[in-house]
């Protein structure tokens, strides 16, 4: 089924690293002096090696308002399943999305009943999550800026120039040391295209690519916040997006995700067949009326 009339019959049922910065950084108590660029990099070659995750995102979202979800994902198999509230020209709307294999499941108060036949959940496929910007597939069910991977997404700071340590915080009960710079699509090029070596590139390709899957129009300031170990506990994207279909000029994107769990045990499971109704079949119905 072609994603644009998937889309159209979604929004019907759905109500309604680079080249671090290597400059002096100061050492956080406890911890052995490092730079900047040096703690970063060391946190993005730890998230390159997450099977994982446990996750929660809070902020603003361009149309979508206010989102709050939880999510757990896994790599090994591809699995993803989240919660997600967004509020949305002053109406709640509340969504749980599962991605088992090649399918997508959505059920939540958001999905008008009448389109479901007494059903609790619609099912779509081929879906995809957490590929590259152009790979994925939620059916325009997850913004875009949702559907990337935040593992892969906490390693965009390795590409800023101007990274810099602003102090130490506690997140989530662990101190942590938190990091600020800002990054461009341009800067991202330029350190792909630096590459010493086939890895490091083939992770600065990765990173261009998730940075491209959150729309911005230029300019991404990113914070995140480390941990003694090495590992990424929270991080921050903020930038203006581009201007599109439904999205004005100015439109501003702040999300906020927080590492929960990291390596245990993620199962998501299909919703029972009796209880799903297909995508493809209401996209029929929405096409012959």
């Amino acid at each position: 089924m072609p994603r644009r009339v998937a889309g159209v019959v979604f929004a019907v049922v759905v109500l309604g690293g680079g080249t671090v910065a290597c400059g002096e950084g100061s050492a956080s108590e406890g911890r052995a002096a490092v730079t900047p660029g040096a703690a970063v990099a060391e946190a993005a070659r730890h998230a390159g090696d997450i099977s994982s995750l446990r996750y929660r995102v809070t902020g603003v979202l361009p149309e979508k308002g206010r989102v709050e979800a939880e999510a757990s994902m896994g790599t090994e198999p591809s699995v993803m399943g989240m919660r997600m509230t967004t509020t949305e020209q002053g109406a709640e709307h509340r969504l749980e999305i599962r991605f088992v294999g090649d399918a997508m499941y959505v059920g939540g108060s958001a999905l008008a009943s009448e389109k479901l036949d007494g059903k609790g959940w619609f099912s779509a496929e081929p879906a995809a999550w957490g590929r590259g910007s152009w790979d994925n597939n939620s059916y325009g069910v997850l913004p875009r800026q949702l559907e990337g991977n935040p593992a892969v997404q906490s390693t965009l700071l390795t590409g800023s120039k101007d990274l810099r340590e602003t102090g130490t915080e506690t997140v989530e009960g662990t101190r942590t040391t938190h990091y600020r710079g800002t990054v461009t699509r341009s800067g991202l090029g330029a350190a792909r295209d630096a590459a010493a070596d086939k890895e490091t590139r083939l992770h600065r390709i990765e990173s261009l690519d998730q940075f491209i899957g959150l729309y911005l129009a230029d300019t991404l300031t990113m914070d995140l916040w480390v941990d003694d170990d090495h590992h990424t506990k929270r991080f921050r994207l903020r930038g203006d997006v581009r201007a599109s279909r439904g999205v004005a000029e100015g439109e501003r994107l702040d999300l906020t995700f927080t590492f929960l769990d990291v390596d245990r045990p993620v199962t998501v499971e299909a919703p029972p067949a009796e209880d799903t109704a297909d995508l493809a079949a209401a996209a029929d119905e929405a096409a012959a009326g």
